[in-house]
């Protein structure tokens, strides 16, 4: 047999990126480099696949895993090697921690020029540590290894990502040449093991997982005043969510990541309420879907609340991984959140549990507490907290991207979305990568969205406005400019520190980026003006339009702070 390094390369990458879509891959995120030509080519020359490239590889991470946010779907993400490789690392943390499927091919140098001087060459093996559900480190394409060996190889990796979740990462190492006008023709008694696989249309080896669940027994919750807590869902999960807690009369509690909310709303904020906090209190049963809450009174109350009392604290969610950040004690139900409330209610013949409506008392501190927000700002110009209280009504058909640090917990006090889809990244909450991230999510949606984010945040992510330039549907990115971090206003830093150290102003506007990026831009001075440009924007079908809405520094803060007398005497 001939030898074609460069032929043998491709062959490789077909039969791993073949496999692939049989795991449901259609999109793949790729980045410029030459050591991943054979996997780039080969991505390009399937037709089951579709290509997005960035010249950023940290925003194509972010990017990759927005797509499979919204889609549900493995994504795979393609770059060369060296440094290009560790700037994915933040999009895959976040994964690990949300459950998003990534597959990372990772172009190699083969293992003779690593570790001797030779150019772009890093140790990049374990380089993502415990952060990927699986690393796969491919040896260099040789005609030793049938490609038989190399499915099953694959099939395993990808079975256990179905199951659990989270990235998994092969890294594959190319020798030169890595570019050859010869066909597959020379490898043709190689490739004959595999053909019959080729023909069909499915992986080369299954594994089938049982659907079956296990249910607590009947009877138990309706004897008890319970509470139902929302977490980061989908909006299908929420809405089951809801007619759970609707059907036993009890309290529901919606972070915003939810896309739903309740007559319950706001209770970051009534929390704080000595009296509505004592009605809360009488909860017996304490049953949460989903995870990642935002509001940290609620995390608190939880935490205080289970541990004092004898209160049971349910957990549902179908990803395995343990939520439960204050050790408590926990029954866990690992399954579809739909089939689970299904399930329980077609076995209740009595739906009227015993202390149904126990907690409508509490609608009354959430009713106040809104409207109190609004009277404190109605003679407001355009402020953070206005933003927050108008995305209750702002653009009701379209999707919610809601970025990090104050903005979220602003949206948690006072907003009230209801019945949308609302995308976030509250894994590892960082501000990276969250311009990237929508664009993926709205990529895989195909519809009109809406995202709120912070100053910092944006200067983190300018890169990824390049993927956001020419948006089929249309996008309104809306940022707060505060100059710098003003979520440290809330926090209990240092005064002496908390400008220099913390929330380092940086004095700058982002009129001139949005014209660096051919987007449209407005800065809007008053809630009216805004809520116009919003809706023209959403309205007219394609391309983005960034905001900013500039605001000073610790007004968030100081608003807050002369809120808080008023909920107390509620």
């Amino acid at each position: 047999m001939s030898q074609d390094q460069a032929v043998l390369n491709r062959i490789w990458c077909q039969t791993l990126l073949e496999e692939m879509t049989r795991f449901g891959v259609s999109e793949v995120c790729v980045a410029p480099g030459s050591r991943s030509t054979p996997l780039t080519l080969e991505a390009a020359a399937n037709p089951n696949l579709t290509l997005h490239t960035h010249y950023d590889e940290r925003g194509l991470g972010f990017m990759a895993l927005g797509m499979a946010k919204a889609s549900g779907k493995p994504v795979a993400v393609i770059v060369t090697s060296g440094t290009a490789v560790a700037n994915v690392l933040p999009a895959i943390a976040e994964s690990r921690l949300t459950g998003e499927k990534l597959i990372v091919l990772t172009a190699d140098r083969p293992v003779e020029l690593v570790g001797c001087g030779a150019n772009q060459a890093i140790n990049q093996l374990g380089i993502y540590s415990s952060h990927v559900t699986q690393a796969v480190n491919l040896p260099s394409p040789n005609v030793r290894l049938p490609l038989n060996w190399l499915l099953t190889t694959v099939d395993e990796a990808l079975s256990h990502q179905a199951q659990h979740g989270g990235s998994v990462h092969f890294n594959c190492p190319f020798p030169e040449p890595l570019y050859s006008a010869n066909d597959t023709r020379v490898y043709q008694e190689y490739l004959a093991s595999v053909s019959h696989w080729q023909q069909s249309n499915q992986p080369y080896c299954e594994r089938r997982f049982s659907d079956a669940h296990a249910f607590p027994e009947e009877g138990q919750m309706l004897s008890r005043k319970g509470l139902v807590i929302v977490g980061s869902v989908r909006l299908a999960e929420a809405k089951a969510a809801q007619q759970f807690a609707e059907k036993l009369g009890w309290p529901l509690l919606c972070d915003p990541q939810s896309g739903i909310s309740s007559e319950w709303a706001h209770f970051d904020l009534w929390l704080q309420n000595s009296a509505a906090k004592a009605v809360l209190d009488e909860c017996e049963q304490v049953v949460q879907f989903g995870s990642r809450i935002v509001s940290k009174r609620l995390n608190h109350w939880l935490e205080q609340h289970v541990r004092r009392s004898d209160a049971q604290y349910c957990y549902v969610s179908p990803a395995p991984d343990r939520n439960n950040q204050s050790h408590l004690p926990q029954q866990q139900w690992v399954c579809d959140i739909p089939d689970w409330i299904d399930t329980k209610l077609s076995k209740w013949t009595a739906l009227n549990a015993t202390h149904a409506g126990w907690a409508d008392a509490l609608k009354r501190y959430a009713y106040s507490t809104a409207e109190l927000a609004k009277l404190h700002l109605s003679n407001e110009p355009m402020t953070e907290i206005a933003l927050a209280l108008d995305l209750t009504e702002r653009a009701p058909h379209a999707a919610l991207f809601v970025g990090n640090s104050l903005i979220v917990r602003l949206v948690d006090m006072f907003s009230a979305v209801d019945g949308r889809d609302v995308f976030s990244n509250r894994g590892a909450s960082g501000i990276d990568g969250l311009v990237a991230t929508a664009a993926g999510v709205q990529r895989a949606i195909k519809q009109p969205m809406l995202m709120l984010m912070g100053d910092t945040s944006l200067l983190y992510d300018m890169n990824s406005l390049a993927l956001v330039r020419n948006t089929p549907q249309p996008l309104v990115i809306v940022v707060a400019n505060n100059d710098g971090g003003a979520i440290f206003d809330l926090l209990p830093v240092p005064a002496q520190q908390r400008e220099a150290l913390y929330q380092m102003p940086h004095g700058m506007q982002f009129e001139h980026v949005a014209a660096q990026f051919g987007l449209r831009y407005a800065n809007p001075e008053t809630l009216a003006a805004y809520q116009g440009l919003v809706d023209e924007h959403l309205a007219q079908g394609q391309g983005t339009l960034l905001i900013e809405i500039t605001t000073p520094p610790q007004q968030a803060a100081q608003q807050i702070k002369q809120l808080m007398p008023q909920i107390h005497a509620l």
